[in-house]
């Protein structure tokens, strides 16, 4: 029988940014590509390549898989169609806090909404993808694009996204190593100080406002946490001599992507130094016995975006 194929892609993403911890993201232009087939029989066909593959579940685990199902129960069809065939082009490290498990979610909701009509608006897949998620951080920007603002009230989520008056660039390190948002989310307080607090409100909107108006000046300082960087620094070694480097270099200012343990620096594109601060970046690692990749990465203004439909014939 014929059924509908579609393909996506989806950027990678940076949550918090130093201050705006589970409030602020960015997508960038690294991404995952997948194939969507809907079939109407039972059947799990799931194939990956390229970054992780081998650690991807191939079964109902995957979590592609079951956001394509959380889909189709929210759109009252998924006794229409009880499988598929998934196959994913990997280029977003795992586990390293460039938000590859938002990436999957996100490709999961897009896909399928739009081989049943698109039935759902960005909004709502914000919504879907936060639930399965628990937190907007990187599903935002992995559906709008740009950088994000992100709030959650009574479980509603409302996302702003933006473009910034600074031409940016990002050079990413990737260490050579592992770190599960979940061990990094157990090194957190349950409670912060006041001051802690306070540090953090006013950074964050001076992020957004520096970003905003294109203050380069006022940016400079803007990505300083309290929140939780200080309590992750013991598990990536050379954090803030790697940040130290990263400015002496020529970036505005660096951070833990989301959980990390990439490492983020920000640069002004007029700047013409994210070689320099690459390298900079690196060396700081080695000099803690780390082994890190850079990637240069500039601002993806898309968010996921459905590349083309297609029929394929599938085996009943």
């Amino acid at each position: 029988m014929t059924e509908r194929s579609v393909r996506v892609r989806v950027p990678a993403t940076s949550a918090n940014l130093g201050p705006g911890f589970d409030a602020l993201g960015l997508a960038c232009t690294l991404y995952n590509e997948m194939t969507l087939t809907l079939t109407r029989e039972p059947g799990l066909l799931i194939a990956a390549r390229g970054e992780g593959a081998a650690y991807i579940p191939g079964d109902e685990r995957n979590i592609v898989w079951k956001s394509i199902r959380y889909l189709l129960d929210k759109a009252g069809r998924a006794e229409e169609f009880r499988g598929a065939q998934i196959r994913m082009s990997n280029r977003i490290p795992l586990s390293r806090g460039l938000g590859s498990s938002a990436t999957a979610i996100v490709a999961g909701l897009t896909a399928a909404n739009a081989l049943i009509g698109s039935p759902f608006d960005r909004h709502a897949l914000l919504q879907f993808a936060t639930d399965i998620e628990g937190h907007p951080d990187n599903v935002a920007p992995a559906i709008y694009g740009g950088f994000t603002v992100n709030t959650v009230t009574d479980g509603t989520v409302e996302c702003f996204s933006f473009l910034p008056r600074i031409f940016l660039r990002f050079v990413v390190m990737v260490p050579d190593f592992y770190l599960s948002t979940k061990s990094a989310r157990e090194v957190l307080p349950a409670e912060v100080p006041m001051k802690d607090a306070v540090f953090n409100i006013s950074h964050a909107a001076m992020l957004v406002a520096a970003l905003s108006r294109g203050s380069e000046k006022h940016l400079c300082n803007a990505f300083a946490d309290a929140l939780h960087q200080n309590y992750r620094a013991p598990l990536i070694p050379g954090m803030f001599d790697v940040f130290a480097a990263a400015k002496k270099a020529g970036a505005c200012g660096a951070a833990l992507s989301g959980a990390g343990p990439c490492l983020i620096a920000f640069v002004p594109e007029k700047r013409n130094c994210t070689e320099d601060v690459a390298h900079a970046m690196r060396e700081a690692f080695r000099s803690h016995e780390i082994e890190a990749r850079p990637l240069q990465l500039r601002l993806d203004t898309k968010g996921a975006r459905v590349l083309h439909r297609r029929n394929a014939n599938v085996k009943s």
